[in-house]
């Protein structure tokens, strides 16, 4: 069965190119030219991934994200001209999956493409209980605890403290962290891993007598059991 991409971009010469390359390639293809559209065909439509503009008429790709994952959790990779790291974070942090700049080779965003369903799958895969010494993780039930009791985080801390459960013993840099936790390839300033590491510190190890994450200096983090 054909996989069904739904493109939401305003700008005709991309369009095309997008439609001619993803046929060939096997998908299924749709397409919105402005924000009010794509959120509505998203919102009512079923989809395989969506290729979102930031920059469109009616509103803009940040809030099409916003009402779509209101809703659903369809695949979502933005793709716009704005390259600077505080769109970059503000796209991601808004719920899409991965990030793509204007000029891309067709050839890295369908690799892109093939690596989110990649990770999809493998997330839907059945490993609900994650644990490393008094801590655990059931991804059925969205839950943490430690030492019995529950432990509040937020969807990206979760999934960041999910990602070094099952890389538990192993050293993990802050690259590997980005691509596996916000999807997409980082280049430039990686600090915002350092920020969740510490977020998931004050509410993982602190106050408990034997501390799980470490740094490992100039490399990277591990969650030592």
């Amino acid at each position: 069965m054909k996989e069904h991409v739904l493109i939401i971009e305003d700008e005709a010469a991309m369009v095309r190119l997008l439609e001619l390359e993803l046929a060939y390639e096997g998908y299924d293809i749709t397409v919105a030219r402005d924000g009010l559209a794509g959120a509505e065909q998203a919102i009512q439509g079923s989809y395989d991934l969506i290729l979102l503009d930031l920059n469109l008429p009616g509103i803009n790709g940040i809030e099409v994200c916003k009402r779509i994952r209101a809703v659903k959790q369809t695949p979502i990779i933005m793709i716009t001209a704005r390259d600077t790291i505080s769109e970059r974070v503000r796209g991601l942090d808004t719920g899409a999956d991965d990030y793509v700049p204007k000029p891309f080779a067709i050839e890295e965003l369908l690799a892109r493409m093939r690596s989110l369903q990649r990770r999809l799958q493998q997330s839907r895969e059945p490993e609900d209980l994650l644990e490393a010494k008094d801590l655990s993780l059931s991804a059925a039930s969205h839950r943490v605890t430690r030492a019995g009791q529950d432990i509040e985080l937020s969807q990206r801390e979760f999934e960041l403290l999910r990602c070094l459960l099952q890389n538990k013993n192993r050293l993990m840099n802050r690259e590997a962290l980005l691509n596996l936790v916000w999807g997409y390839s980082y280049e430039g300033e990686t600090n915002v891993v350092d920020v969740y590491i510490r977020y998931l510190r004050m509410k993982v190890d602190e106050g408990y007598g034997e501390k799980l994450i470490h740094t490992v200096r100039g490399s990277g983090y591990i969650l030592r059991e």
